[in-house]
């Protein structure tokens, strides 16, 4: 039985319980992360609770724990279940208290964090690349917090998965923002496009180490955001997340990307990232 970690507790997993009262249940109030984490070991932990804390503190939360302390808990998770390759994810609530949408004065916020197995993807991922549709993004304005409150997200992944697509890439205003459940980029020119941070995206953590090795290898990335016309004729199109970490895409509304196959700059950044992966976990 997995074990998960509660309000301070390690217990078995069917063992976990939440009060009905809590207002992550009630009205989806609370942050979270997701951390990979390779041989035992987690994979950019900083940047991860660097994140969590900003999201805390744009929704008026406290961080119920320090970062040496957090680093502990979720170590400890992860040797109690095994080690290996994992995909930790964390929440903050704000806690337990009458339904109110006006915020609770003296509550604890309740913490909790479960960890899977990390899978390696399926083969067709990195060898032909995925599919994608394109959706109005009608998120809220405050994509920027990692909130749990995901309906939205939820239903463009759903009507991606119905259409027969991997991801769903979302467009305000005419624009690429990212992906349903990842950030996106395009080649145009051996030029990568990444939308820039804003409230508009969740810029993430894979991302960060993407735009790192592309700057390392003397490559030119322009965080713009990029037309849905640019999208559909781009040279390559990548999506990338802490799970998935960077995957091409090679179709995009039934129109094929490029050659219809992964491109030269994906491979030499995935290829780049895989070492980076193996550095920072192997010590």
């Amino acid at each position: 039985m997995a074990e998960v970690f509660v309000n301070g507790q390690y217990l078995d997993a069917d063992k976990a319980q939440v009060s009905v009262f809590d207002r992550g249940f009630l009205l989806g109030d609370g942050v979270y992360e997701v951390i990979p984490a390779y041989q035992g070991k987690l994979f950019r932990l900083g940047g991860h609770l660097t994140r969590l804390k900003r999201s805390l503190a744009a929704v008026k939360m406290d961080n119920p724990y320090t970062d040496k302390e957090w680093g502990e808990v979720l170590t400890t998770l992860i040797a109690h279940n095994g080690g290996g390759n994992q995909a930790i994810y964390l929440q903050v609530t704000r806690g337990v208290a009458p339904r109110d949408h006006v915020f609770p004065e003296g509550v604890s916020a309740s913490v909790f964090a479960m960890s899977n197995p990390l899978h390696a993807l399926p083969e067709y991922y990195h060898r032909d690349g995925v599919k994608a549709i394109t959706l109005s993004d009608t998120r809220w304005q405050r994509c920027d917090i990692k909130a749990i409150s995901l309906l939205p997200n939820s239903l463009l992944k759903q009507e991606a998965k119905e259409a027969g697509a991997d991801e769903a890439l979302l467009i305000r205003d005419g624009y690429l923002t990212e992906g349903a459940a990842s950030n996106a980029y395009i080649v145009m020119d051996k030029v990568i496009y990444t939308a820039p941070q804003s409230p508009k995206i969740l810029s993430g953590i894979t991302r960060d180490v993407v735009l790192e090795l592309a700057a390392e290898k003397g490559l030119t990335v322009i965080e713009s955001a990029v037309s849905e016309t640019d999208l559909l004729a781009a040279d390559e199109v990548w999506i990338s997340s802490s799970t998935k970490e960077l995957v091409p895409v090679t179709r995009v509304n039934d129109q094929v990307i490029g050659t219809g196959v992964p491109g030269p700059l994906w491979r030499q950044i995935y290829d780049l990232y895989q070492q980076v992966k193996l550095q920072e976990t192997s010590s």
